[in-house]
């Protein structure tokens, strides 16, 4: 493992690291697109828009997964570094039955202020018995979603990258096979589409404990080992907070969008769904190739290789950036047929393809911010990391959602979303240039 993160070839091991991430996400997306393809050939547009209503809630669990998927890892990364390796079972165990109790204790949650909570989430009359049979069935799968990212997130700090992408694949093929059977055959609608989704997800969960006793050297369910001291638990929090923040983030953006479509009636948001699926063909890789090298990142911070974290996080921006441009070029192109083959009526194709074009302008800014983002995170930069956390689907997109609405309308909603990944890319290379002074850590 060490001489993995240390002394290989840069180029060789950021790949090894990050395409199994970059190809657990491709069939992640995979589904995403399938499973709203399936929803859409039931044409029924209140079907399409309540599931697209009901997805924040996916966000939300994410959300509180990151606090221990994304702040353990990037603790345990620092401390394999440091050669400490002690502490870092002690703390990858802590992570795993927190997000069990997070998990269980989400359930309750849920349930008991599902109205509420539906509502926040743009849920109308016609949508709403859509949306909330999808939504119970994830409630009540709530500590399978949960768990899942955490130890994903930890085994690839040991290097166990293709063990993570296996567990994730496995799980979401099951759910691809599942979809059509519960929506065609059984009839089960929106909570059809749920039931395949926590299927999946306790697929991979079996698979992920399965690589945790089999395969870790480090990482661990010991249930002994789950207590640490209390400033190791403040160093996880204060790297998973912002990183939970983020996909609370996206959760608040998502509700905020769908909530503004509304009042142009649910064709529109059908086609915002169909867009954001899409639209997850270039992001869903970004975050694959972002968070895949963040072990590395983190490493070789905690070891104190200023020459090599540089070498990494340059090859880093220009993989995001050279990606981001093809792809979100391609996609442009097609932007009209692929809307069509989700939802071929024409007043959404016309709208879902000028949606893809205002999502996808700033998409290399996307990836750059994702770096930005995960350099915080590896590097315990709790300040950079929160301030990205509530920026660009948080309080900057909430600034320029409102601005832009009030002055622009319809067109405003659509581009809200453009002007917040300029500023908050602005903002990010602001705090990144101060995070790492290049010419003071090369003296040490």
């Amino acid at each position: 493992m060490d001489e993995l993160f240390s002394t290989a070839p840069v180029k060789r091991v950021y790949f090894k690291l990050a395409l199994p991430v970059v190809l657990g996400m491709i069939t992640t997306m995979i589904y995403n697109l399938a499973d709203t393809m399936f929803v859409a050939k039931t044409g029924d547009p209140r079907l399409v828009a309540g599931v697209t209503l009901g997805a924040p809630l996916f966000m939300f669990m994410l959300a509180v997964s990151d606090i221990f998927g994304l702040g353990g890892s990037s603790v345990v990364s620092r401390l394999l570094g440091e050669k400490k390796p002690d502490l870092a079972k002690r703390v990858s165990s802590f992570c795993m039955y927190g997000g069990i109790v997070a998990g269980l204790l989400l359930t309750v949650i849920l349930l008991v202020f599902e109205h509420p909570i539906l509502n926040l989430l743009g849920a109308k009359p016609a949508t709403y018995d859509a949306a909330a049979a999808f939504y119970r069935v994830l409630s009540l799968g709530a500590v399978f979603i949960v768990f899942s990212i955490i130890p994903q997130n930890l085994i690839r700090t040991e290097g166990l990258a293709s063990q993570a992408m296996i567990a994730s694949m496995a799980g979401t093929i099951l759910a691809i096979i599942l979809d059509p059977i519960f929506l065609f055959v059984f009839k089960w609608g929106a909570a059809g589409v749920g039931l395949a989704n926590v299927i999946g997800y306790v697929l991979t969960d079996l698979l992920l404990v399965y690589f945790v006793t089999k395969r870790a050297r480090v990482i661990n369910m010991d249930i002994h080992r789950a207590r640490i001291d209390g400033r190791t638990t403040r160093d996880v929090i204060a790297i998973g907070i912002p990183g939970s923040i983020t996909n609370f983030a996206q959760t608040f953006g998502m509700a905020l969008l769908n909530s503004s479509l509304a009042i142009y009636g649910t064709d529109m948001v059908a086609a915002m769904g169909i867009t954001q699926k899409i639209y997850g063909i270039v992001t869903m890789v970004i975050v694959g190739f972002a968070f895949g090298s963040q072990p590395l990142v983190g490493y070789n911070y905690g070891a104190r290789q200023w020459k090599r974290l540089r070498e990494i996080l340059r090859f880093d921006f220009l993989v995001q950036v050279c990606y981001a441009l093809v792809v979100g070029s391609v996609l442009l192109i097609f932007a009209r047929p692929l809307t069509a083959l989700f939802m071929n009526q024409p007043a959404i194709v016309n709208a879902g393809s000028y949606m893809l074009l205002a999502t996808l302008v700033t998409t290399p800014l996307v990836g750059l911010i994702l770096v930005y983002t995960t350099v915080f995170q590896s590097i315990g930069n709790a300040l950079g990391a929160f301030i990205m956390s509530i920026s660009r689907q948080g309080i900057i997109y909430w600034i320029a959602l409102e601005l832009f609405k009030h002055n622009f309308g319809y067109h405003g909603i659509v581009w809200a979303q453009a002007a917040s990944d300029i500023v908050t890319c602005l903002i990010g290379y602001g705090l990144y240039r101060a995070s790492l002074d290049w010419k003071h850590r090369l003296k040490e």
